[in-house]
């Protein structure tokens, strides 16, 4: 009998991360570009995730998450 073993994924770690970095921990077989869309649309599509991350300072045009809104994102699609 032959088994494979996969390498452990790291534990999840809560902390600031570029957008696209914590895009593809959640589409790790997109390329970077389409694993940011697919987060955006994502997050567009889950009622109210949106608004909560515009309370924290959220805008479109920044290129980090903070550790708070990397919290709200896990708390509503569940760890990547």
């Amino acid at each position: 009998m032959i088994t494979t073993s996969h390498p452990k994924k790291p534990p999840f770690r809560l902390r600031a991360y570029g957008r696209t970095e914590l895009a593809q921990l959640y589409n790790p077989h997109l390329a970077p570009s389409t694993a940011w869309h697919r987060l955006r649309s994502w997050i567009a599509q889950y009622p109210g995730l949106m608004q909560r991350l515009e309370k924290t300072g959220y805008s479109s045009q920044k290129r980090t998450w903070t550790p708070l809104q990397v919290r709200l994102i896990v708390e509503a699609l569940g760890e990547p």
